[in-house]
């Protein structure tokens, strides 16, 4: 398994996303609303525009953008809304209980109490290392579980 480390976007720097998102398929998957290919100023518009968003990149050991994640306030500022997940392909395999601890670690950063999320159900991986990470289910609809774990 690769090491990892997150960076905080504070720059609101989307443009090592576009170099990680290129593929139109796992671009439908991380956003299915977003056009292709990946347009920045989009996403800062559309999906990433409010002022409160955070992102996050992952690195790999050399420092290289190999990921990405985004905490988008919830109901109110102490919720935060885990959005936007992606691992690039060579990071994957494992990584998914290292991602999860960098969430719960930056929505702590940002004041929040409780984080949420939806992931597909027929996304066995993503699903377990939610699970694993003490994430409950709270329903299931259309083939998404709407999910969230309580900090403290």
């Amino acid at each position: 398994m690769m090491t990892l480390t997150i960076r905080h976007n504070r720059e609101r720097d989307l443009q090592p996303l576009s170099h990680l998102l290129t593929d139109s398929e796992e671009l439908a998957l991380v956003n299915p609303n977003a056009g292709h290919p990946f347009d920045p100023l989009e996403w800062r518009e559309k999906w990433l525009g409010d002022l409160h968003d955070e992102s996050f990149y992952i690195l790999d050991a050399g420092g290289r953008e190999v990921g990405f994640f985004a905490l988008r306030v919830g109901a109110g500022p102490e919720i935060r809304h885990l959005t936007y997940v992606y691992v690039a392909e060579e990071a994957r395999g494992g990584a998914g209980a290292e991602l999860a601890g960098f969430v719960e670690r930056a929505a702590r950063d940002l004041g929040a109490l409780t984080i949420t999320l939806k992931c597909e159900l027929d996304n066995g991986p993503a699903l377990n290392a939610y699970l694993s990470a003490g994430y409950e289910e709270m329903s299931r609809r259309d083939g998404t579980a709407t999910m969230r774990l309580d900090l403290d």
